[in-house]
């Protein structure tokens, strides 16, 4: 094909047509969603998590239910409400409980604590609170104890009165483990919200509602509140599943947290837009991985490049024997890529592009493309995506197969909630999304993703922000200065190395720091590495020379690896 086949005459790309086989949902809404799909295939499995195990029937029969505990308590549309918890059915019967009455789902971070949730709290302006009493070895309940106490003081059937989060008033508490807090005489638990009660309610949502935000790191000291909306998750999660060929018969296995993008808005999405099962993995681990796959004949697979090294590593044999599994989403360089389908056997692999502010992805290559194409693009956008790569001193939009930054239209967050400074910065005047990625657009219409061009720290998959973890280190009384780099690493992608100029008279040590971090912020900010240096490297007047940390870290990653091999 021509160029002029994938692009108009501006050289913007797309938006392509949808196929004309596909059978993309008429609902509006991912609660309308979920009822058509339960009315659909009642008896088909919906959702594999730990013990349970529940048809669409059963899945929506839940979800009714826990929403009209919810239209109890007053939640209506537009109340905000906060879930924290790992990858349960529990989880995915709050959100979409709380979606079908029309609430603003604000998915919450497991790793976080007290310091990350002050800002969650406040950005989400959460009215209820729907959260896990204890995660991994983190008491959460803790946690929320030191920024709300009074929780506590509330009592049995009253409301929470916090001065702080002025907006919270209800606290709802997950079963699970419990650590030293006690859970508070005011919160509920969730399973007694789970019993037959009120009549269902009616679906509240609106297809441009927000359906749930999402965090992510950027530019600044604090995550950004994502918000994507009913209507076009349901789209771009429809698509993403068409491009790995994905049906009613199957069974998708998710390892990473649902409260990322590539969890609730790309594989729960895909899974419910198709009428396919969704088997969670709460704590992702390479043997407890492969025995799940195969006990669930699982046939696509969501893979971050350290899971797939990791199964790699440890039972590539017992992932290449699952008959079942051909297909699922993978990012990463060609030679990842390519280790997917030679060590694991997964032949169809998909390679994507995206961000939260883009549903997750954007563009993907197709299960049916060959195998070079799928290791060195991340294929073509999806229908009603559109792309165009500029160039970043002129603002001119390039032709292609010239590199220059992507940025998108079409299915992109209509903007981060209340931060007019992060959204003048991502959003140009004529309402394209800055992706701050270094791309090319082949004559083919295929991304090509070459370079970040900003700070972000990408490890093991997540984005850190180096300004959120330098404001972090600067609460230590004993720190004048700090500033925080990624540096390569072989499993990780990138791992976060901060250098820590002392203040006066201050004695640090790095395995002091390094404890700080992890007793304050989420585990994978945290810096694999701090050195303790004099100065900060900078020019004469006076700005920070990256370029030379970055350096450094480099150095001391390869040094610290090297005696770790002994």
């Amino acid at each position: 094909m021509s160029v002029s086949t994938y692009f108009d005459s501006d050289n913007v790309l797309g938006p392509l047509p949808w196929p004309h086989d596909s059978d993309l949902p008429d609902a509006q809404t991912l609660p309308e969603l979920l009822d058509d799909t339960a009315r659909r295939r009642p008896d088909a499995p919906a959702l594999v998590a730990g013990d349970v195990r529940l048809t669409y029937r059963e899945l929506a029969d839940r979800v009714h239910r826990f929403a009209a505990a919810l239209a109890d308590l007053g939640v209506v549309r537009g109340t905000r409400v906060a879930v924290l918890g790992t990858n349960t059915a529990d989880w995915m019967i709050a959100v979409h409980g709380a979606m079908r009455v029309g609430a603003r789902v604000d998915a919450f971070n497991t790793w976080v604590r007290a310091y990350d949730l002050d800002h969650l709290l406040a950005a989400s302006e959460a009215e209820v609170l729907v959260t896990i009493a204890s995660v991994r070895r983190t008491d959460m309940l803790g946690e929320f104890k030191e920024l709300v106490p009074e929780m506590w003081e509330a009592p049995a059937g009253g409301v929470i009165r916090s001065a702080r989060f002025p907006a919270l008033r209800h606290m709802i508490v997950f079963d699970g483990p419990r650590l030293d807090t006690p859970v508070p005489d005011v919160a509920l638990a969730f399973e007694d919200l789970l019993v037959e009660g009120s009549a269902v309610p009616p679906i509240a949502a609106r297809a441009d509602d927000p359906a749930f935000v999402l965090y992510t790191s950027g530019s600044t000291s604090k995550p950004k509140a994502v918000p994507l909306t009913h209507r076009a998750d349901i789209e771009n999660a429809y698509a993403i599943g068409l491009r790995m060929g994905i049906g009613g018969d199957d069974r998708i296995w998710l390892g990473s947290p649902l409260f990322w993008s590539f969890g609730v808005a790309n594989a729960a999405g895909v899974a419910l837009s198709h009428g396919a099962c969704l088997v969670l993995q709460e704590e992702f681990a390479p043997q407890a991985a492969a025995d799940l796959m195969a006990a669930e004949h699982v046939t696509a697979a969501y893979l971050l490049p350290s899971m797939a090294d990791a199964l790699a590593a440890t039972v590539p044999e017992q992932v290449r024997a699952i008959d079942s599994l051909r297909t699922g989403l993978t990012i990463g360089r060609p030679d990842e890529i390519a280790r997917v389908v030679t060590e694991l056997g997964i032949s169809e692999i998909c390679s994507v592009y995206g961000s939260t502010e883009t549903y997750g992805n954007c563009c993907a290559t197709s299960y049916a493309d060959p195998l070079d194409i799928r290791l060195t693009t991340q294929g073509r956008p999806f229908p009603g995506v559109m792309l165009r790569v500029v160039d970043l001193e002129s603002g001119a939009v390039l032709e292609p197969n010239t590199p220059g930054e992507l940025q998108a239209k079409g299915r992109v967050t209509p903007g981060y909630l209340r931060d007019d400074e992060a959204n003048d910065a991502a959003f140009t005047d004529d309402g394209w999304f800055r992706t701050g990625d270094t791309v090319i657009i082949t004559d083919e219409g295929r991304v090509q993703f070459q370079s970040r061009h900003t700070d972000m720290i990408k490890t093991s998959g997540i984005n850190v922000s180096p300004a959120e973890v330098e404001g972090f280190i600067s609460t230590h009384p004993g720190v004048a200065e700090v500033a925080v780099v990624g540096a390569e690493h072989p499993s990780k992608g990138e791992v976060v190395v901060a250098f820590v100029v002392p203040a006066p008279g201050a004695d640090l040590e790095s395995a002091e720091l390094r404890a700080f971090c992890r007793s304050g912020m989420a585990s994978y900010k945290a810096p694999w590495a701090v050195e303790v240096v004099s100065e900060l490297p900078r020019t004469n007047t006076g700005k920070m020379v990256r370029k030379d940390l970055k350096s450094s870290a480099r150095e001391a990653v390869s040094q610290a690896m090297a005696v770790q091999a002994g």
